[in-house]
């Protein structure tokens, strides 16, 4: 394992989980649809009165909306007959306006009361939703709170964002919109369809006739976008992948003088994206127009037949406009109802992966009736401890180590040793397999993590800081400090003077990533946060080889500082650093192979030897005259 979890990369967060925007898009299948379906649909079960309440909104408002031509017929019908009796020539023919206007007032109400129920609809929908992910994000937040480091190391920060913010949007969208259109327009289809029978069977079997071209048409071009679709994805995954990469190390391809190279693949893949973009929608595009010359070819024929119907007064002339206003209504819900399928496979897909965290291993449980330390003093054991990140690949057999309280422990060996593997167990981040970790003589699985973590003080390589004050971030570990609190802190930690020197001093906003200050002052910053809290035990990751040597000498001073009288742990990286620990670890495949003093480890020639030679050959004088 490495030492460094801070070396993934996130991945991009833009793979193809928006909506597909028309028919034949290739969407992601979910691996058990029925199965994540139900799971899905128990988010919705208390709201179930309200769904109740929506259907019925919908079923209203597409009930009236579709009323709506065949009175808009009755008015055509009054006002056929009008015309034709003064073509006639029958005495006292007249156009009864009286009777369309009220025709018009009855449609206007029609409307009306539809836009009411579809805005309930919408506004129960919306309710519901937001309520729904509501819960959903708070189950998901939650789990990730109870979830394991190993969980975090072996999926990338970019995987687990995707999950909690792309795939539960897509869920919404899908919750907000499709769900509410898929009713809407399968009871726009049954209405349409009932009307239409009413009016005419006849002219209504020409229709459902016509039904098989358009499921041909649809097959025909999805198969032929659905590549290309696919190809567009993949590209423009790989386009977001390039983006954050060049955002994220634009310093170092300035440095490098590779601005033309990751140019020059910028456009590579711009140009493979526009290919299959614009073939993809090209193809694809090809559905809408061959539709409506289907729907044109049915409307020729409905119009024939309906002109023959109403010459033999089998039907009026307002029922043949309102039945081809239906005819041109009926392909729009059977559009929307596939488009939305399409979709669906894509949300329960997203809903799958966001199940799938719901679904890890959680950290073992706290005990009921976990012990507390009320004052610890910081004394340490390793008892026979055994652990391995895979059960066939052992990492750490039979450690024993014992640390009195005030000691320094320097941790030293190679990338991948191990050397972080110790603060993850000491921190129950992961759990040792075989043996025992004692704090004070009190085994830690016997305390509540929370207690255990407050009664150690972190000190990383990789500083954190977050988008707050200066004041703030220092507080962060004491949450009741008060200001001379702050400012002692501040003060030991050689930090006070700079803070004092930036415009709104301990009040200074820090940007994203803190970029606003440099990196040897986020570290001075993280080093009084330390202090403030004021932890028994101290785990420190050397976090000087990024700094000038003024602000280094700062830093070992606030780090003596924050060391005097407590229990510390030093993942040393610099050996130099470490020649006054009270006790080196060297660690070498999960193993202590050796451990003593810095003069120890030098006289006995070993491996901590080799390894102290090989990083300062070129400074033995100046050890020399150190030592």
């Amino acid at each position: 394992m490495k030492d460094n979890k801070g070396d993934k990369q996130a991945v991009h967060m833009g793979r193809g989980r928006g909506r597909g925007p028309v028919m034949g898009m290739a969407l992601e299948k979910p691996k058990d649809f029925k199965g994540t379906s139900r799971r899905l649909l128990a988010y919705l079960k208390p709201f179930n009165l309200h769904l109740v309440i929506v259907v019925i909104a919908s079923i209203l408002s597409t009930v009236f909306a579709t009323l709506g031509p065949r009175v808009m017929g009755r008015a055509i019908t009054k006002l056929y007959e009008g015309v034709k009796q003064k073509i006639q020539g029958v005495a006292g023919a007249s156009i009864d306006f009286d009777y369309i206007l009220k025709i018009l007032i009855i449609l206007g109400i029609l409307y009306v009361i539809s836009a009411i129920f579809s805005y309930i609809q919408q506004l129960i929908m919306a309710t519901v939703t937001q309520k729904t992910m509501y819960n959903m994000r708070r189950d998901v937040n939650d789990k990730l709170f109870r979830l394991p480091l190993k969980f975090f190391d072996s999926h990338t920060h970019g995987d687990i964002l995707s999950r909690v913010t792309n795939d539960i949007d897509n869920i919404s969208n899908t919750l907000q919109q499709s769900a509410t259109q898929l009713i809407t327009s399968l009871i726009t289809l049954i209405g349409i369809v009932i009307m239409m029978l009413i009016i005419s069977p006849v002219m209504t079997l020409i229709l459902v006739i016509t039904l098989p071209l358009y499921g041909l048409v649809t097959r025909v071009v999805a198969k032929h976008s659905q590549k290309y679709f696919a190809r567009q994805q993949r590209t423009l995954g790989e386009l977001n992948g390039h983006i954050e990469e060049i955002y994220t190390g634009h310093k170092i391809i300035k440095a490098f003088s590779r601005e033309e190279k990751s140019i020059e693949r910028f456009e590579g893949i711009n140009e493979n994206l526009y290919e299959a973009g614009l073939r993809a929608f090209f193809i694809s595009g090809v559905i809408m127009p061959l539709m409506n010359f289907i729907n044109n070819i049915g409307f020729i024929f409905i119009s024939v037949v309906g002109g023959i119907l109403a010459i033999r007064n089998a039907v009026v002339i307002g029922d043949v406009q309102a039945f081809i206003q239906y005819s041109k209504q009926f392909t729009q819900p059977i559009v929307q109802t596939a488009n939305i399928a399409n979709i669906l496979q894509a949300t329960i897909a997203s809903a799958e992966r966001v199940f799938e965290i719901l679904d890890e291993t959680e950290e073992i449980p706290d005990k009921e009736d976990s012990k507390v330390i009320d004052m610890p003093r910081g004394e340490v054991a390793f008892q026979d401890v055994k652990f391995s990140y895979k059960k066939e690949e052992p990492l750490i057999e039979d450690m024993n180590i014992d640390i009195r309280q005030g000691q320094t422990i320097a941790i030293v060996g190679p990338t991948g040793a191990g050397k972080t593997t110790i603060v993850n167990l000491l921190m129950r981040f992961y759990e040792i397999e075989e043996g025992k970790i004692t704090v004070d003589g009190v085994d830690i699985r016997d305390l509540s993590r929370g207690h255990l973590r407050n009664i150690f003080g972190m000190v990383l390589q990789d500083t954190w800081l977050f988008n707050g004050t200066i004041r703030e971030n220092i507080a962060y570990g004491k949450q009741d400090a008060t200001e001379e609190e702050i400012i002692r802190a501040s003060k030991a930690a050689h930090a006070d003077y700079f803070i004092r020197r930036l415009p709104d001093g301990y009040d200074t906003m820090l940007s994203e990533e803190a970029s606003n200050i440099s990196q040897g002052q986020k570290q001075l910053l993280t080093i009084a946060r330390a202090i403030l809290a004021n932890p028994a035990i101290l785990i420190l990751d050397e976090a000087t080889s990024s700094v000038d040597t003024r602000t280094e000498i700062y830093i070992q001073k606030a780090m003596q500082a924050l060391m005097k009288g407590k229990t510390s742990f030093v993942i040393a990286h610099r050996l130099s650093t470490i020649r006054d620990a009270d006790l080196i670890l060297v660690i070498n495949e999960g193993s202590i192979i050796e451990k003593g003093t810095h003069d120890e480890l030098l006289a006995r020639e070993g491996f901590y030897a080799d390894l102290y030679n090989s990083q300062f050959a070129g400074r033995r004088k100046e050890h020399y005259m150190l030592s």
